[in-house]
């Protein structure tokens, strides 16, 4: 599918479907369209009960008297609550109705494109991110009952209509952000949505090693190195299982780059808990227990097209955590690359375990500061939701840094305190730590356990275990599956800097 931009009045373009947006409360929104039609559209819209409230669809053809077939005039909500995040919403929302119509070709125009205080471009970026991403589907596995079905008419081009030279030039340059931004998130869903059968930690080296090239480097590291470096803790977590561990280092230097930022991925290929093994219902969705991992191979996908100025470094230790003969026990001590010892005593709180090892080599790279985002408690989903992701920093500028590049990205954080006192939940009577906290608090002592292993670097953890997989369908361009979270996010941070 691909998004045009034509400086063409809306009305003369020959397409399936014309979608125009109206504002709620505004006394007269359907003006120039309503005076094509001799007025009916305003007695269709009072009879229907359509007023603009956000997601409000009202849908007619247009018997000829205009070049598209079907028009729909979409609420856009109040004119003061419009967002860039609303436009993006709009996006995936049209491609809801294009695909319920079966309309081939759309013709609109960028919501919000008269509203002060819009950034324009941002808007389109948003914009086009909804048309991209609500289009995602992940059909790899269908066998022959859905190859008999008769296939559904795809959408396959959306014309954006803007009249206005500077405004065609803002359009396509947000168009061709959101492209990339959107290629490489799905692109993230893909590995995430991947049985784990097949998304084994080695293929997870292969998919790092395609992105080499472009300004992009990898290193990998076999279990005989990550054994070499002592990373002892990753190592017990794979013990049980019969892929072998892979660490994956990606890395990204640009000319003249004065900060360098290190990405840390959670890689737990699947997660059936160990010898503390999981109920059968909570296993079926733990394939997604790498999204941290794919999200940074995405990034680093958008990376290679988008060449922020900021050095970067993406790092995860791939590992399956099954039970097994070989498998490391409640009560085993293992230690980590940087000397610290963790007492496990909950074998599927294996994650924090994995990621030790991923901060300590990270921290060798001696970044400017580290992120880390990972599936890594259910205390955070009981917090927040699925929506939302968690953030826990030791540092206030990295933090509203984070807050902002969420808020532009439509990929919702909220902060939560890294309460120093939880710290006594997970001291342990025979190691420096214990893998598990008291009961209460879990995603505060789960960061608090991280943070051993990033000593005064700047950090922040992302805890996406509620917005890495979509269940439930809250907005449109979520569609079911793997959400590839944090790819957005993450690149509006470093084109930051």
């Amino acid at each position: 599918m691909e998004i045009n931009v034509q400086r063409i009045d809306i009305f003369d373009v020959s397409a399936d479907l014309l979608v125009l947006g109206a504002y709620q409360g505004i006394s007269h929104p359907f003006d120039e369209i309503d005076r094509k039609f001799d007025g009916e559209i305003s007695k269709i819209a009072a009879r229907s009960g359509f007023d603009g409230k956000h997601g409000q669809t009202l849908l007619f053809p247009t018997f000829g008297k205009i070049s598209a077939k079907t028009v729909a005039i979409v609420g856009l909500g109040e004119r003061k609550s419009f967002t860039a995040d609303s436009a993006r919403k709009i996006g995936g929302l049209i491609v809801k109705i294009a695909k319920s119509h079966r309309a081939a070709t759309v013709a609109t125009a960028i919501p919000g494109f008269d509203l002060k205080g819009i950034d324009f471009r941002n808007t389109a970026q948003a914009f086009a991110e909804g048309v991209f991403l609500s289009a995602y589907r992940f059909h790899v596995y269908h066998g022959t009952l859905k190859k008999k079905e008769k296939p559904p008419r795809e959408l396959k081009s959306v014309i954006v209509c803007e009249r206005g030279a500077r405004q065609a030039v803002s359009a396509e340059q947000g168009i061709k952000q959101a492209e990339v931004l959107s290629r490489a998130t799905n692109y993230a869903r893909d590995l995430v949505n991947t049985p784990s059968s097949e998304m084994t930690p080695a293929r997870m080296a292969e998919e790092a090693k395609s992105l080499a090239g472009k300004g992009i480097r990898v290193k990998i590291m076999d279990a005989k190195e990550m054994e070499r470096r002592g990373m002892y803790a990753a190592l017990a977590v794979a013990r049980g299982s019969a892929h072998s561990p892979v660490g994956v280092h990606l890395s990204y230097h640009p000319t003249g780059a004065k900060k360098t930022v290190a990405i840390v991925g959670k890689a737990v290929t699947f997660d059936s808990g160990g010898l503390s093994l999981k109920p059968a219902k909570s296993m079926e969705s733990m394939k997604i227990d790498m999204a941290g991992a794919a999200s940074v191979l995405g990034l680093f996908r958008a990376i290679a097209e988008l060449r922020p100025s900021v050095a970067v470094h993406g790092i995860f230790l791939a590992v399956e955590n099954m039970p097994s003969g070989s498998a490391y026990r409640p009560g085993d001590v293992v230690r980590a690359m940087n000397g610290t010892t963790i007492e496990v005593l909950n074998t599927d709180a294996e994650g924090r375990v994995t990621l030790a090892d991923a901060l300590s080599y990270a921290q060798t790279l001696k970044p400017d500061m580290i992120v880390d985002l990972a599936t890594l408690t259910g205390a955070c989903v009981v917090a927040l939701g699925n929506d939302v992701a968690a953030l826990l920093a030791n540092d206030a500028k990295l933090s509203k840094r984070l807050m902002s590049a969420a808020t532009e990205s439509g990929e919702p954080l909220w902060e939560l305190p890294l309460y120093e006192q939880y710290n006594e939940q997970i001291k342990s009577k025979i190691a420096d730590i214990k893998n598990t906290g008291e009961g209460s608090a879990g995603t505060i002592t789960a960061a608090l356990f991280l943070k051993h292993f990033v000593d005064e670097t700047p950090w922040a953890h992302l805890d996406i275990a509620g917005p890495s997989y979509v269940e439930r369908e809250t907005r449109p361009d979520q569609p079911y599956g793997g959400s590839g979270y944090g790819v957005r996010l993450l690149a509006r941070f470093l084109q930051g800097f």
